[in-house]
């Protein structure tokens, strides 16, 4: 750990948790989500605090990411750099306003930066006419597609969350070291809740000593106790029939043999023993594959599909955006089945429907 990390000379307020050895978390608001908070990572360098992650872009989350970075006696004008785990605005939403005031210098993998510049330069209207088709070939009923259609009529476009994101202007390249000063990260490529996902693996001996191999910043890649979610890459101009859910589980046993000795995520709090949660999310999704399998006995659209999954709560209880989410985790699971060659589409059906194998 760098010599001159912050001395702390009083408790810290209830929003900063110091995880030792140089590192803590800061919880951020998310406004309006049930998940509350983004855990924001700081990280001490020998040049400077690093930030894994920055939190929404909204005035009471930055407030809340300046009170914390002030309550270890830095400022936002100290951040040397930022580490964003993947393009979500709840990671990366305050990472412009995060160099505004520090010149800190933004990374991340070169595939979410790929979405955040296509984001940005998207025409408008491109993002509601690509919903609309893809939900109304997924079979959604008219009544769901009605609202994006009026709002692309009536011109109410520049509402997303991305639009306006910071284009980062360095490259996370898995499997190398970032160049950080007096620290050891090393960048692992985990594709499947977004295409260029990364966890962060802080290869120094634990402060506490417990036994494993360093320290995981996770993302939403592995969290304690909810498994994030996996629906299809969300691209209007390609047509290439990804896996997003195989991309994933192949990245959970890579990170489970890291071993790592505690995983620091994004969203709950730190755990230990990483493998027995990987073990516990491979088994979620395979119960999880087994029983859409059985529930194409009869063909099903996705969005038929997305009704008779189990979620947390009725399908008619689920906010519209959040069906919208799980109509997407639906087809990701759909793809996983076809390529497992459980599932086929039916020939001629429009929309397209899937059975069982």
């Amino acid at each position: 750990m760098p010599q001159d990390a912050p001395q702390l000379d009083q408790d810290l307020p209830p929003q900063v948790t110091d995880h030792g050895g140089g590192v803590w978390g800061i919880k951020v608001p998310i406004p309006d989500n049930p998940l509350g908070h983004t855990l924001v990572h700081v990280l001490d360098t020998g040049r400077g605090p690093v930030l894994v992650d920055t939190g929404w872009d909204d005035p009471a989350s930055w407030n809340t990411l300046v009170a914390g970075l002030g309550a270890l006696g830095l400022a936002v004008a100290d951040v040397h750099g930022v580490v964003i785990t993947h393009h979500h605005p709840d990671h990366h939403g305050l990472s412009g306003q995060v160099r505004e005031a520090s010149g800190a210098w933004i990374a991340m993998h070169a595939a979410d930066t790929e979405v955040v510049v296509r984001t940005r330069s998207a025409e408008p209207g491109v993002w509601f006419d690509y919903m609309s088709g893809k939900l109304a070939a997924a079979g959604a009923p008219e009544a769901h597609l009605a609202p994006l259609r009026a709002a692309r009529a009536n011109g109410r476009l520049r509402t997303l969350p991305g639009l306006r994101a910071a284009v980062p202007d360095r490259e996370i390249l898995p499997g190398e070291l970032l160049p950080l000063a007096g620290r050891r990260l090393r960048a692992i490529w985990t594709p499947g809740h977004t295409p260029g996902h990364v966890c962060l693996h802080l290869e120094e001996e634990h402060p506490a000593h417990l036994p494993g191999h360093g320290r995981l910043f996770s993302g939403d890649h592995l969290l304690p106790g909810i498994s994030p979610h996996i629906g299809l890459y969300e691209d209007p101009s390609s047509e290439q029939a990804t896996d997003p859910l195989g991309d994933y589980l192949d990245s959970l046993e890579r990170i489970g043999r890291l071993e790592p000795a505690e995983v620091l995520p994004a969203h709950q709090h730190a755990f230990t023993d990483a493998p027995a949660r990987v073990r516990e999310l491979l088994a979620h999704h395979e119960d999880r594959l087994t029983g859409l399998w059985e529930l194409l006995a009869e063909p099903l659209t996705p969005w038929a599909l997305a009704e008779r999954m189990e979620w947390n709560r009725p399908w008619e209880q689920i906010p519209y955006g959040s069906r919208n989410i799980a109509v997407s985790e639906a087809e990701a699971h759909l793809r996983r089945l076809v390529k497992q060659g459980r599932a086929e589409s039916v020939p001629g059906s429009d929309p397209v429907t899937y059975r069982a194998v």
